[in-house]
């Protein structure tokens, strides 16, 4: 049964219109992966559609791309695809979930996948916790909790107690019920939600990447799931930092906090690595955009930059 999913999986990921995952080689210690990559627009593209099938969430690209209207970006427009990661901190094993970028990440042995997710809005944000695999869903009926079925009543729109599996239940075709009671890894029936802060704290995935997480994940794999705006690294004498406004639009108290954030966050790389030269300039440009794009910051004095 197993090998009938992974033939049907590598024959999913030649067909056009699905999202690609990133996949990259990686060993134990590694905190950078990928590079950077562009795309060009055609005239019907929105960030929507591009994130879809580059593997990206919607804010992702909007942060990244501050200068193009993310709905009518215009025929032969360049955007910028944030494919250098860093990784959240360890330790780095089964699924890691970052709650302020967006991305999961899948340790499988010497290579890890990342996918962008959809996470739980202001009024039901996803939880921090450590917990792990409970079972794997195939075709997951939906019942909705009393919560989200009162709140659907008072926006006028009354949910059935529960919807069977097909194209409008939210849960997609597959899910991964995690021991967090109430909470699932699951697709969606809306993709623009990936990528955005707008479930009731489950963790939404474009369905052709939760079909593939599935057959990839035991019963009992370990799912952490952190909240990690600020993230550095050092790789071959350069220090790298990552951070990630979680809004479209950041206050000047969001600003202040990203800040205070990359200061701790570079002190420690300077406590781990004597004769690290940090430049103030590259930190400060880091904060203001917020952009998600993993800058050079420094670099360890004596190492030559790889």
């Amino acid at each position: 049964m197993r090998l009938k999913h992974c033939v049907c999986l590598l024959l999913l990921a030649t067909l056009p219109g699905l999202s690609p995952a990133q996949s990259f080689e990686w060993q134990a210690g590694d905190r950078v992966i990928g590079t950077p990559t562009w795309t060009t627009t055609e005239y019907e593209d929105t960030f929507a559609s591009i994130g879809e099938e580059h593997g990206f969430g919607f804010l992702e690209l909007v942060r990244a791309n501050p200068e193009v209207d993310p709905w009518l970006p215009g025929d032969g427009t360049r955007i910028r695809l944030p494919s250098r990661h860093l990784l959240p901190s360890g330790p780095h094993e089964g699924i890691v979930i970052n709650l302020a970028e967006y991305r999961l990440y899948h340790f499988r042995g010497g290579q890890v996948v990342t996918y962008p997710v959809g996470i739980g809005n202001t009024n039901n944000p996803s939880p921090l916790t450590r917990t792990s695999i409970r079972m794997r869903l195939e075709s997951p009926a939906w019942y909705p909790p009393e919560s989200i079925r009162t709140e659907a009543r008072n926006e006028g729109n009354p949910l059935p107690a529960v919807i069977p599996p097909g194209p409008a239940n939210p849960l997609g075709p597959f899910a991964l019920q995690l021991e967090e009671d109430g909470y699932l890894i699951h697709g969606t029936n809306k993709r623009f939600g990936v990528g955005q802060q707008v479930s009731h704290g489950c963790i939404r995935m474009f369905n052709d990447h939760i079909e593939e997480l599935v057959w990839e994940v035991e019963k009992g794999s370990s799912v952490r799931i952190v909240e990690e705006p600020v993230k550095t690294a050092v790789s071959n004498g350069t220090v790298w930092l990552q951070i990630h406004g979680q809004r479209e639009s950041l206050t000047e108290s969001d600003r202040d906090e990203l800040w205070r954030k990359a200061e701790k966050a570079t002190q420690r790389v300077r406590d781990r690595h004597p004769g690290v030269e940090i430049n103030r300039k590259r930190l400060l440009e880091a904060v203001e955009q917020a952009d998600g794009i993993a800058r050079r910051v420094g670099m360890v004095t004596g190492i030559s930059p790889g």
